[in-house]
């Protein structure tokens, strides 16, 4: 695969554009501007799984025990008050189904996962804690990543407190969870079975052939579109491969009436299925 041809077409694009492409234990075989920090929109929910499985894992939560399902939340700004999510925000409307009833941790943690839920996100954050998560991040190896809210949390959006990602420590994090690095064994393959049953697929799992496993997460808001996942091809060792994309506004650098997100989607696509041809050849060592 000609790397630099890949390197010349992403820097060709308007925003930034960041990839991280490379077989898991080894050096990444690609990367362009993979520790250029990107505003985390969903991908910051991988950190949030591996939390809650930890604090399962240390017996501080029961993922099978019933919780509350509400819809207020302590900001993460001191003093700010509570809260809440917008249900047209959201893209699960199970979970908002449940609202003053409950659910098991493990359920609300695999739609925060498969469906993307915002508020099955905020539920489980605030029985695992952000410090928890910030743990997961260290753990993990990542450099300039980082949970400091809840989603929709604006207030402490508004006070600097936001939440950060880039595409090798997208990249650390689900390796992390892939090579058992995060948990135990039992533990991180529950992730990856989560990972693994992600319904939301127009991104980097549409660069891949029908059927091929992908444990991954997506995240997307106005001018973001990320994806990152550990792919397990028949025929190579797994592999990991994150594009963050954050770009410009509307109408810049696409066909006239495409929106942004569209072509953000087919770029990741794109990457994601010229790491696939390539996959026999990502093993550089490290």
């Amino acid at each position: 695969m000609p790397w630099d041809t890949l390197d010349g077409e992403l820097a060709a694009l308007p925003g930034t554009v960041s990839v991280y492409a490379g077989r898991l234990g080894r050096r990444p075989a690609y990367t362009r501007l993979p520790d250029t920090p990107h505003y985390a929109a969903s991908t910051m929910k991988v950190a949030v799984l591996a939390a809650l499985y930890r604090a399962a894992e240390a017996g501080e939560v029961e993922l099978d025990a019933p919780v509350p399902v509400v819809n207020e939340f302590d900001s993460a700004r001191p003093g700010a008050g509570r809260f809440c999510c917008a249900p047209d925000y959201d893209n699960d409307e199970a979970v908002w189904a449940r609202v003053g009833g409950t659910a098991p941790l493990r359920w609300l943690a695999e739609r925060m996962i498969v469906r993307s839920s915002n508020l099955a996100t905020n539920l489980v954050l605030g029985h695992v804690g952000l410090p928890a998560v910030a743990q997961v991040w260290a753990d993990s190896g990542a450099r300039h990543s980082h949970t400091r809210r809840g989603i929709e949390d604006f207030a402490a959006r508004d006070a600097g407190l936001d939440n950060q990602v880039t595409a090798a420590d997208l990249a650390r994090l689900l390796g992390g969870i892939a090579r058992s690095r995060l948990a135990s064994p039992g533990a991180c393959a529950a992730m990856l079975d989560v990972l693994l049953a992600q319904e939301r697929g127009e991104d980097l799992a549409a660069g891949l052939p029908p059927g091929t496993r992908i444990a991954h997460k997506n995240g997307w808001v106005r001018g973001v579109r990320h994806g990152a996942g550990v792919v397990f091809p028949d025929d190579a060792p797994p592999y990991a491969v994150v594009v963050c994309t954050s770009a410009p506004p509307d109408g810049a650098g696409g066909p006239p009436g495409e929106d942004r997100d569209a072509r953000a989607r087919r770029l990741v696509a794109r990457v994601s299925a010229l790491v696939w041809a390539a996959r026999h050849r990502l093993g550089t060592v490290g």
